[in-house]
């Protein structure tokens, strides 16, 4: 989980404050010193914006990417995007 938060370009400190966790708690995790609760793994991989799929077993099922960024959105946006993505599509079958 080091080398994703590392990608993203988070400290530690941020990324324990976006996933409402203490920063040592966060370190322990890292350094393999502690586990964590599944809803631990859903605040983390919501934050890091990957799936926690790709936190447990660093692969990322590509069908589920969408569905995961998608789970980041408000409804609105949610909506909003699916009607942007119909449009990309349809603009590519166009084409």
């Amino acid at each position: 989980m080091l080398s994703i938060r590392k990608a993203r370009g988070f400290t530690r400190e941020q990324l324990a404050e976006k996933a409402d966790i203490s920063v040592q708690f966060l370190a322990d995790i890292e350094k393999g010193r502690k586990n964590m609760a599944v809803t631990t793994l859903r605040k983390l991989s919501t934050a890091l914006m990957v799936s926690a799929d790709y936190i447990v077993n660093g692969t990322e099922k590509k069908e589920n990417e969408l569905s995961e960024i998608g789970k980041t959105l408000s409804p609105k946006r949610q909506k909003q995007t699916a009607e942007l993505l119909r449009m990309f599509i349809d603009a590519l079958d166009d084409n």
